[in-house]
Parts: structure tokens; C-alpha cells; sequence
């Protein structure tokens, strides 16, 4: 009978804690979508994902080299670069914040972050 209510009392604490759990995902803010580029280490510049409406490049030139991001709505990605391991470029879209795309070579970062934020890109 012990034994009945130790394991009562520990699948109820599971329940109680995988409840609260959903409740803390449900009830949290959903985040933005918004795109902050890095060039040398500097905040170049923030694109809001959710406001785009029709694809768009944008060129970051660098003192190490060139690299074209390309904009569509709710992503990004970087389409073409002229390092020499492409691995920013095989990195494809980026459309949450899991993982950044980074290009070495270059010293560019791009990553999202939650919250709406100004569109500062040119064009």
C-alpha cells in the first residue's frame, strides 16, 4: 500500500510538472523575427523578417570580401560569398533562432533575435 501511494505521489508530481511546463510555453511571447548582421564585429544591420514583403538582396562588403544575403519574407540566407569554404553560403535559410549563419572569412554573423525591431537595410 505504501509502495501504491510513493508511486501516486511521483506520477503526480510529473503530471503536475509537465503541466506547468506547457502552461510556461503557451503563455510566453512569441518571438519576432528579427535579423541582426554583423560585420566585423559591428551591428551593421537589423532586418525585421516579418515585414518583408518581396525578396531583396543585400551586399556586405567587408575589408575581407563580399558577401550577398538574400531577404524573403519570415528568412534569410546568405546566397553568395567569395571565401573560399562557402560554408556560410551551404548553411541555407535561416528562419529561427536555433543557430547563426557564420562566415569566417569574413568576420559576418547573422543571426535572429526575438522582438520587432527597426529595418535598417538600404533599399
Amino acid at each position: 500500500m505504501v509502495k501504491t501511494r510513493t508511486w501516486a505521489a511521483v506520477i503526480g508530481c510529473i503530471l503536475l510538472l509537465a503541466g506547468a511546463a506547457a502552461v510556461w510555453l503557451w503563455l510566453r511571447p512569441a518571438p519576432g523575427h528579427v535579423a541582426e548582421i554583423y560585420s566585423d564585429g559591428a551591428l551593421r544591420y537589423t532586418v525585421d523578417l516579418d515585414r518583408v514583403r518581396e525578396p531583396r538582396r543585400l551586399t556586405v562588403e567587408g575589408p575581407r570580401g563580399v558577401n550577398v544575403i538574400l531577404i524573403e519574407p519570415g528568412r534569410i540566407r546568405v546566397e553568395s560569398a567569395d571565401c573560399p569554404d562557402q560554408v556560410c553560403v551551404n548553411a541555407g535559410w535561416l528562419s529561427d533562432s536555433a543557430s547563426p549563419i557564420v562566415c569566417l572569412p569574413h568576420r559576418l554573423v547573422i543571426r535572429l533575435t526575438g522582438g520587432a525591431g527597426p529595418d535598417t537595410t538600404a533599399g
